[in-house]
């Protein structure tokens, strides 16, 4: 099997993202979910005002230090700062490797509780290649399934299916243009179910889908995963510690991720921002091997605080750039498993929780 022209460039890419200390600064909100999230800070959801706040994040000085990839929206792929350098460039002088949201959102499955699949592969090929002459150098695709009971009937195996196999064909589509793909298979952590359950159903999710990139010959050194930490259900009555995700997280992957992955960067799922980071340093010094990076790609477990400290005023952007490299070293130090609490922020305590969240 040809791994193609791209397997070397595939593979410095994907290590130098999972790099020790550093993680990736999920900014592809698209510009409904940013909406959101101006909404709470009394910012009108624009494009200059969009701009602005990706200016922010992106010219921080010394974001390098712990932030390896960025992911962005499409339009924030195409945009630049106020002196008209594109955010490619701003991002590639500072040593962090620009990626790109390439999901277009997901759809309902037919005949399924409720259950859904991601669209988006008619023309992946294409705006793929796209994106790589534009600079981007990593992509990601994001699968939903949800745990709507506790006798293990969701994620129905249709769903695991139909999902696992459209993020293999993404995967494989992504490599063939010179990407490498983040998979995302996300397990919602809505609902009642203790720990146990979502553990088992994580499994399910993710064994699903390291056989399907195994049978569409996806390179996995050139590739990334993208799972929730296993947590329990958002309404049971009693939530698992730090020390009990890390402990079922860790278990999980060892049964299903194969060592030839470089790096596993976690969702925040809604967690706060501070026990986003405290889970990832926890998850760091689980029991037994753990022979890939455990690391981070964060959107509101990077910025809550970070756009309070804004509220879309210029004299403001240097305070909140403090806060968002505050934050981005705290899981730094988490992926070394070196970060012992106490950062803090406006929102750093604060649940960023949305139910049957989509972005």
């Amino acid at each position: 099997m040809s791994l193609g022209p791209f397997a070397a460039e595939l593979i410095e890419t994907a290590r130098s993202i999972a790099a020790p200390g550093k993680g990736i600064l999920a900014a592809d909100e698209s510009t409904g979910t940013i909406g959101k999230r101006f909404d709470a800070i009394n910012v009108e959801n624009c494009e200059p005002n969009r701009r602005k706040y990706r200016q922010l994040l992106f010219t921080t000085a010394g974001l390098e230090e712990h932030i390896s990839g960025v992911i962005l929206y499409e339009e924030t792929l195409y945009q630049s700062t106020d002196d008209g350098t594109p955010f490619v460039d701003v991002l590639k002088s500072k040593g962090i490797i620009p990626g790109i949201k390439v999901d277009k959102g997901i759809k309902p499955l037919a005949g399924t509780n409720g259950e859904c699949v991601t669209q988006g592969m008619d023309d992946l090929d294409t705006r793929c290649a796209k994106y790589y002459a534009q600079g981007a150098r990593f992509a990601k695709w994001r699968a939903v399934l949800h745990i709507k009971d506790t006798i293990g009937a969701t994620p129905s195996q249709v769903a695991i299916d139909e999902n696992a196999n459209t993020l293999a064909r993404y995967a494989s589509i992504c490599q063939q243009n010179g990407l490498v793909p983040i998979v995302e298979p996300e397990v919602l952590m809505d609902g009642d179910f203790d720990i146990s359950v979502a553990a088992a159903c994580t499994e399910r999710v993710i064994a699903a889908c390291y056989k399907a990139l195994s049978d569409h010959h996806v390179m996995l050194e050139g590739t990334l995963l993208k799972p929730n930490m296993v947590r329990s259900g958002s309404d049971a009555a009693t939530q698992a510690t730090a020390d009990e995700i890390a402990l079922a997280t860790v278990r999980v992957l060892q049964h299903t991720v194969p060592c030839a992955v470089p790096g596993i960067t976690f969702l925040s799922g809604g967690m706060s921002e501070e026990d986003a980071s405290l889970a990832l340093n926890a998850i760091n010094h689980a029991p037994g091997p753990r022979p890939w990076s455990l690391t981070f790609s964060y959107g509101r477990a990077l910025q809550q605080s970070c756009l309070r400290a804004w509220k879309g005023v210029d004299e403001n952007v240097p305070a909140a750039q403090e806060v968002l490299k505050a934050r981005a070293r705290a899981n730094g130090l988490a992926n070394l498993g070196q970060y012992t609490g106490g950062v803090g922020g406006e929102g750093a305590n604060t649940s960023t929780f949305v139910k049957n969240y989509t972005y």
